[in-house]
């Protein structure tokens, strides 16, 4: 019996509405800055689940391990539930949960998040063939708009879980506005788990985001890609180089496309005309990188009582368990 279902989000506010409004903000202002979500067309998607598997890049084999140490423990905690994914991707670490939950053969029901259609659809039906019992209902869209649009759940409790470093792409007052969302959307005893990517030393980070192989490179240049095929341009990424570097005041990493000589870009379904000079840079991302004990604190003021938090021997990946206390 086919229990998986997809639902494509409707944009709640102004802002979402506004397709690329924020492209045109990002353009005009000095300096130029793009948002992260302008990353995940098709073969961005494609490129990030390469990424997680380079030598180079720790936080998703980090996380992976803690998640296969304390799965179990999580589960124990949370009883039967709804899981509620953030940025799923093709699910890959979710299994390790899904696996626990099975095994203790608690009811549950999976909720994937993705603004990628494709990807979304394909872990979908792969999930489906590996877990036949498992009803999985996943959103297509943004996690603003799945939050805003999330249903009361007829399980005991719901856990909305946030993998990865994706937390780290917010800047604090995204971060504080993100929390609230979070907070508001939980009733009192729900559960929050958030993957959270711990300050290290800076060659491991610069070397995360710079891979001998330029997966990341690629990941980076394809976001000219998606703007071009969404908004009608004519970026040409042969004019732009990647970096990442390490802000080490921030404790963030930050990604850059660099314009390696100058011309103008047309965007035409945002009429919109970019001058490029020589030398100039546009931020694409940055990725905050964690103290637990801080985030913890944090976390409480907002309601989310840590309950339990994981890391690795290293200490570079955290999870924090939280619940829902307002």
């Amino acid at each position: 019996m086919l229990t998986t279902s997809l639902t494509t989000l409707k944009a709640p506010d102004k802002t979402l509405k506004n397709d690329g409004e924020d492209v045109i903000q990002g353009l005009t202002k000095n300096p130029k800055t793009l948002p992260a979500k302008y990353f995940y067309d098709h073969r961005g998607s494609q490129l990030f689940e390469q990424i997680c598997e380079l030598p180079e890049y720790y936080p998703t084999r980090t996380e992976a391990s803690i998640l296969r140490q304390y799965a179990d423990e999580i589960a124990q905690i949370t009883g039967a539930c709804e899981l509620v994914e953030l940025g799923s991707g093709s699910s890959t670490k979710t299994r390790l949960l899904l696996d626990t939950y099975q095994a203790r053969k608690y009811s549950c029901k999976y909720v994937p998040i993705d603004v990628s259609e494709s990807i979304l659809k394909d872990s979908a039906i792969q999930l489906q063939k590996e877990y036949p019992a498992l009803h999985i209902q996943g959103l297509i869209g943004t996690y603003e708009q799945a939050i805003a649009q999330l249903k009361p759940t007829s399980l005991p409790a719901r856990m909305i879980f946030f993998l990865g470093s994706s937390m780290g792409n917010f800047t604090p007052q995204e971060y504080d506005i993100f929390l609230n969302q979070i907070t508001d959307v939980l009733a009192p005893g729900d559960y929050f788990l958030l993957g959270i990517d711990l300050q290290k030393p800076k060659p491991i980070l610069e070397a995360a985001y710079n891979d001998s192989q330029g997966v990341t490179a690629a990941f980076n240049l394809n976001m000219l890609e998606h703007l071009n095929w969404r908004f009608q341009g004519n970026f040409d990424t042969d004019l732009f180089s990647h970096q990442a570097i390490y802000n080490q005041k921030e404790n963030q990493i930050e990604m850059y496309l660099h314009c390696q000589k100058s011309h103008v870009v047309h965007l035409e379904c945002l009429d919109l005309k970019v001058t490029w000079k020589t030398g100039e840079s546009i931020l694409t991302e940055i990725s905050r990188k964690f103290d637990l004990e801080t985030v913890q604190k944090e976390l409480d003021s907002k309601g989310l009582k840590p309950l339990k938090s994981f890391t690795d021997p290293q200490k570079w990946f955290g999870l924090i368990l939280c619940q829902a206390t307002k």
